[in-house]
C-alpha cells in the first residue's frame, strides 16, 4: 500500500477559546483552552470533529459557523454524543449577496450517535453539543490541501458573516438543566423557522 503524507501536517486544527470569543453568546465567559478539534481529510477519507462538552456562561460549546462557498452541500454522521445542528440561509438582496443580519430560513435540528444531518447548498451551519460527553461528527466537505489555512478555515467555507453577526440567529444554551435557544439580537429578521420542539428562552 503507497500513501502519500505530504499533507499530514495540514490535516489537524484545533478551534480555541481566543479564536471562539467572535461568536459567542457571551465572549467574556470562561471556557476550555480548546473548545473542538478537527482532523481533515477531505471528500477521500472524511473529516472527523470532536468536541468537549461544557457551557461558557450558559451557552453549550459549539463550532464557529459558516456559509459554503458555491454550490456546496455538505453531510454530518454523527458518530458519538448528542448535540443540536443549527442551519440557515440568509436573505440575499438583487446582486444574490447575503444580507448578513435578515434570515429566509432556520432551523434547528435534535441530534445523537447515528443520525445524519443533511447542510443543503446556501445553507450556514453550526453544531452544539449539548451532551456530557465528546461530541464526535464525520463529515465530507471538501478540503483543498492547497489552501494557505485549509485544516482550521478551508477555502470552501466564508465565516465572516457568522463573525460579524457574533454567531447564529439562535444560541444553544442550557436553561434548568435542559437544552434551549435563545434568540441572538443583531439579527433583524426570521421569515422561516423550525426551532425543532427546543423551548426559546428570553
Amino acid at each position: 500500500m503507497n500513501i502519500d503524507f505530504t499533507n499530514v501536517p495540514k490535516h489537524y486544527a484545533a478551534r480555541t477559546h481566543e479564536k471562539m470569543q467572535d461568536v459567542l453568546m457571551d465572549p467574556n465567559g470562561n471556557g476550555p483552552e480548546v473548545h473542538y478539534y478537527m482532523i481533515r481529510g477531505g471528500v477521500e477519507q472524511k473529516n472527523t470533529t470532536v468536541w468537549e462538552p461544557g457551557t461558557i456562561s450558559g451557552e453549550y460549546i459549539k463550532t464557529y459557523g459558516h456559509y459554503h462557498v458555491g454550490d456546496l452541500s455538505e453531510k454530518y454522521m454523527i458518530a458519538f454524543g448528542e448535540g443540536v445542528a443549527l442551519l440557515q440561509k440568509l436573505v440575499e438582496n438583487e446582486k444574490g449577496e447575503m444580507v448578513a443580519d435578515q434570515v429566509a430560513e432556520f432551523k434547528a435540528v435534535v441530534v445523537k450517535t447515528g443520525d445524519e444531518v443533511f447542510m443543503p447548498i446556501k445553507f450556514g451551519h453550526l453544531l452544539a453539543n449539548t451532551g456530557k460527553t465528546y461530541l464526535v461528527t464525520i463529515d465530507d466537505s471538501p478540503v483543498d490541501f492547497e489552501d494557505r489555512d485549509p485544516s482550521s478555515f478551508p477555502g470552501h467555507a466564508d465565516y465572516e458573516l457568522v463573525k460579524k453577526m457574533r454567531g447564529f440567529a439562535y444560541y444553544v444554551v442550557e436553561h434548568e438543566g435542559k437544552v434551549a435557544l435563545k434568540k441572538n439580537p443583531l439579527y433583524k429578521t426570521i421569515e422561516k423557522e423550525d426551532l425543532g420542539g427546543l423551548p426559546v428562552i428570553d
